[in-house]
């Protein structure tokens, strides 16, 4: 086995299970392997240039970009179908006020920008934070950090306007 093959295998393992919940988390959760997949052929067809020293925020960049060209193709999910994740400490275990909580939540998330909202999930569901999201966001650490922080502040504002309604 070469060098490129022991990184790729590498590669593969260690981020093949964070690509499916990335692409399950945004498109029908029946094409996530499929679109992780090609993303995947995407880096080891562009090995050369895949940086050695962030490649997860490399995939997940790439992500975004098979993410958008499968939309083209079809119709995008809405955010009130994405699926649950965890139990918040605040709700508890109890199935009707997490769903109620869950349906908050989303409805303040559809009401921030595209933008607000990819940073808000790369940060809470990737766990992407500092370096990574400005990588893959293509900014500065400091302007990522900063885009989170603005980011958190209007989706803490949506939150307050539903709950004031």
């Amino acid at each position: 086995m070469d060098d490129d093959d022991a990184w790729f295998e590498d590669v593969t393992r260690t981020h093949a299970r964070a690509l499916v919940r990335y692409f399950a988390r945004r498109a029908p959760v029946q094409d996530a392997e499929d679109l992780a997949a090609e993303v995947l052929l995407t880096c080891w067809r562009r090995r050369d240039v895949v940086p050695r020293e962030a490649v997860l925020p490399w995939l997940y960049t790439t992500a975004g970009y098979v993410l958008a060209n499968h939309r083209r193709k079809r119709v995008d999910q809405p955010v009130e179908h994405l699926p649950d994740r965890g139990t918040d400490p605040r709700v508890g275990t109890d199935p009707e006020i997490s769903a109620l909580f869950d349906a908050e939540l989303r409805g303040a998330l559809a009401t921030v920008s595209g933008r607000d909202r990819e940073i808000l999930l790369l940060h809470a569901w990737e766990g992407l934070d500092g370096a990574e999201l400005a990588e893959v966001l293509g900014i500065s650490r400091s302007g990522a950090d900063a885009a989170l922080s603005r980011a958190r502040k209007r989706l803490r504002q949506a939150w307050g306007e539903r709950l004031s309604v």
